[in-house]
This record gives C-alpha cells, structure tokens and sequence, in this order.
C-alpha cells in the first residue's frame, strides 16, 4: 500500500536574483475602455475568498528554446502580452472600492500589466526536482517591497516575472488577480497569450467574454440555502492553534492512479443506488479524514467544514453562459461534520458528504450565492476549523503554457504555507498528464509522519490508530 503513495522531497535552495527591469506593459491598441470608465464585477468576483493574486510558476528548460536567445524570450513574451491585453483589457486596469465595500475595475492613464525581467547566475538544475512545489522557489514571483498581505486594491493584476538562468533556461512567474478570473478563465487567457506568442500575431479561441452583469443579484435577493460556507467558524477546537501556532510544513505525495481508484471503489460499497462517487469525492474524503486523524483535532464534539470549489458552467441553462466568459463561475460547496464521525466512520459515508455537497451546487444555489452576498458581505477570511480543497488536476495547466518553447517541466503553485488550511490536487505533471496525482498540504511537523500512514492506508475504519473513546 506505502508504494500506492509516495512522499515527493524537495531540497532547500537558496535562489539569488537580480532584478533588471520593471517593465509596464500597455494594450498593444484601443481598448474597449477609457480613462476614467469602469467596469463591474460579479459578487462571485469580488467574494472575499477571490481577493487575492494567485501565484503560478512555469519552467523551461534551454533545450526548448531552439535558437531564440536569452533576451528574445522576455520581448517574444512582452510582446505577445501586449497584444492579447486589447481583447482582456479588464487586466489592464486596477481594483477600487465602491459602495458597501464592493469592488470594481477602473481605468487610468498608464496603468497597464507589469512585467519583470530578472537573472540569475544559477543553472535550473541546481533548483532540484523541478516537479514538485518548493516554497523556496518563492524569489521568482514578484512582490513589491513592504507589499501588504492581500494587497489588491490599486495593483497590477497581472505581474509576469521572466527570470533567465546560466544555463539558459528560465521561469516564468505569475501572479493573475483572481478578482478577474477562475482558474478555467485563467487557462482561457493563458492559452491566448501563449499561442499569440507562438504566431507573432493576436490569437483568441475563444473570443474572451466580460459581461459580469450576468450575475446581478436578483431584486430583491432571495437567498434559498443556509450557505454554511460563509458562516463565521468557532475557532475554540486545538486545529487553529496546530496549524497556525506551529509553523507548518509544506508536504507533497504522489498519489498513485491505483490507489485513486482502489479509494474510489472503497468509498463505493454502499447499498445507496443513487451514489455515484467520483474520484474526487473518495479523495478529498480520503485526504479530509488523514488530515484531522494526524492533526489529533480536539474535542471530537468540534464541527469541522471541507469546502471545496465547483464549477458552475454547466449548470446554467437559463440563459447559459456564453463561450469565452473567463470570470468567477465557481461556487463554494460546504461538507459538514464533527471529529469523531470523521474518524469513526467508513470511507463511505464521508464520501457521501463531499458527493453530496458537490451536486448540491445547482443554477439555483449559484443565484442564491450571489444574492447571499449581496445582503450579507463577508468582510473577512475563515480560516479556522475547515480544510480547502483546491483541484488543478482537470485544469490545462501545461498544454496552456506552450508559449512556443514546449510545454513547460513544470506548472504549478509554489507555496501554500502562508494558508496552511488550503490543500492542492496538482497533476503529475508534463511526463504523465491525468493518470497520477500530486496532493501537496501543509502540516505541522509534529504531525507530518501520521498524515502520510493515515494518507497510505486503505481502510481507516480498521485502523488500530484511531481511539475511538477519544
């Protein structure tokens, strides 16, 4: 069972950079704004969980760059950017605040992306395995000096750090504001940006979509669900204090697809004929039930949340929405359930409250989100009590990138630490698209060896390490 999950390392690195240029980069022609306009943003945009700048990072090895030179590769980049900011010119423009804390885009004179172009004298093989997420790698996204925490108001929303190696390859660093778009929309966007690189002229299939008036909210609001998901959480159980008073430690596995599908068909046994579980549903139950096993989450009494995600595209059928929306359509699902159901019962039935939760995201639950939020903004993040699933394993992420050099050796997040709740589904990467699984979390390191034996064994339920009379 150990070799069905594999505990992935990454070395300690110290990365030094000098920062060349600080490049601002302007729409390549008119956009569809002018000074001084604005543009309107969704309550699903500027929900309080979406307020922050993603950060991904793409490597590149020198073999891929043929004959391109070091400098072409940050004018090929700058200037297909340039070119695809015409057609989303929304990330051309700055955050501000409205009435009652509501977020907007607005336009102002020489706003524009930012671009850095930086070097180092290391070469990318001195960076380790460069296919699991090191928190060291941090230097090659860029931050401005003394930035606050969550800084998004009055921002780039998209700063490109190109950092040239000694041996030729590089890393392209993103931070994209999540404000602006999900993770589908930022595939959307990646993709065009890289295949205008790739031809020198603009490119966009689909035609990029704004229209975030979509989601108004109705009038007046009818909010039809509890939406647990934004409820304040009490934080009186020991999972604050272990995860935020201990400094956590980012831990990566590679989860194999037999073990993927062993839970999968584990979590299945069940005499519900209407339960059909998914490979998500028996991981995250799997994963949830490990990290509060290792965790020792007192009192067993303690009501904890798993949320995660859902994609709301398809689910909309009146009116649907139209190809090329690359804004937020995503909802927050909600599973429930104290800490002694989670480490008493069968793989099963927590599966069922993740499947549950998931299909409970219906058009109508996604309305009834954005009225929530209209009549009860949440002003703050939770971050106590829950753990957040994030899934990047249907996400493009490497076919997205082929800017013209290939596809890149690796595609990804960086760092998780500073929200040690959050854990990451990543796909294996370039070598093995879609089979094996990467689940990088963060733990204190007190508890990381009995999360990977709880993460290893197929059957908790058997498990002589769980005290039942806790």
């Amino acid at each position: 069972m150990d070799s069905w999950v594999e505990e992935l390392h990454f070395p300690p690195v110290n990365i030094p950079i000098t920062i060349a240029h600080l490049l601002p980069v302007l729409p390549a022609g008119p956009i569809s704004a002018a000074p001084g306009e604005s543009l309107y943003l969704s309550n699903l945009d500027d929900i309080i969980g979406a307020r922050v700048f993603t950060p991904t990072i793409y490597f590149y090895r020198s073999d891929f760059l043929g004959n391109s030179t070091r400098k072409s590769v940050t004018k090929t980049l700058f200037d297909a950017l340039s070119l695809v900011l015409v057609p989303y010119y929304p990330l051309s423009g700055r955050l501000r605040e409205t009435r009652n804390g509501k977020l907007e885009v607005f336009f102002g004179q020489g706003q524009g992306a930012l671009m850095v172009e930086a070097c180092s004298e290391m070469a990318l093989e001195n960076l380790g395995e460069l296919s699991v997420p090191n928190p060291a790698w941090s230097p090659l996204i860029f931050r401005f000096p003394n930035e606050e925490p969550y800084k998004i108001l009055d921002m780039p929303l998209l700063i490109a750090q190109v950092t040239l190696f000694s041996c030729g390859g590089f890393s392209l660093g993103l931070r994209l504001c999540h404000c602006i778009c999900d993770g589908l929309g930022a595939m959307q966007f990646l993709r065009a940006w890289a295949a205008t690189a790739k031809s020198g002229t603009l490119v966009t299939d689909p035609d990029p979509c704004w229209n975030r008036k979509f989601f108004q909210p109705r009038n007046p609001p009818v909010v039809k669900y509890p939406h647990m998901e934004f409820m304040k959480i009490d934080e009186r159980s020991s999972l604050t204090r272990s995860l935020w008073q201990e400094k956590p430690v980012q831990k990566c596995y590679r989860i194999s697809r037999e073990f993927q599908a062993h839970l999968k068909s584990v979590a299945a046994q069940t005499n519900d004929q209407n339960f059909s579980c998914t490979t998500f549903d028996a991981m995250a139950a799997h994963v949830w039930r490990s990290w509060v096993k290792a965790l020792d989450v007192k009192p067993v009494n303690y009501k904890l949340r798993l949320t995660f995600s859902v994609n709301a595209r398809n689910k909309l059928k009146n009116p649907p929405l139209k190809d090329g929306y690359y804004g937020n359509v995503v909802c927050l699902a909600c599973a429930v359930s104290s800490v002694y159901e989670l480490i008493t019962r069968q793989l099963t039935e927590t599966a069922h409250l993740v499947h549950n939760a998931r299909i409970g995201v219906s058009e109508e639950y996604l309305r009834s989100t954005v009225d929530h939020v209209e009549v009860d903004r949440p002003t703050r993040l939770e971050f106590g009590g829950k753990l957040t699933i994030t899934q990047w394993t249907r996400f493009s992420i490497y076919e997205s990138a082929d800017f013209g050099w290939g596809r890149p050796v690796y595609a990804g997040p960086i760092d998780l630490t500073p929200t040690p709740q959050v854990c990451v589904f990543l796909p294996e990467g370039e070598t093995d698209p879609g089979d094996r699984m990467v689940v990088c979390i963060c733990l204190p390191e007190s508890a990381t060896d009995k999360f990977k034996h709880f993460l290893s064994s197929e059957d908790q339920s058997r498990d002589d390490d769980v005290d039942r009379n806790n």
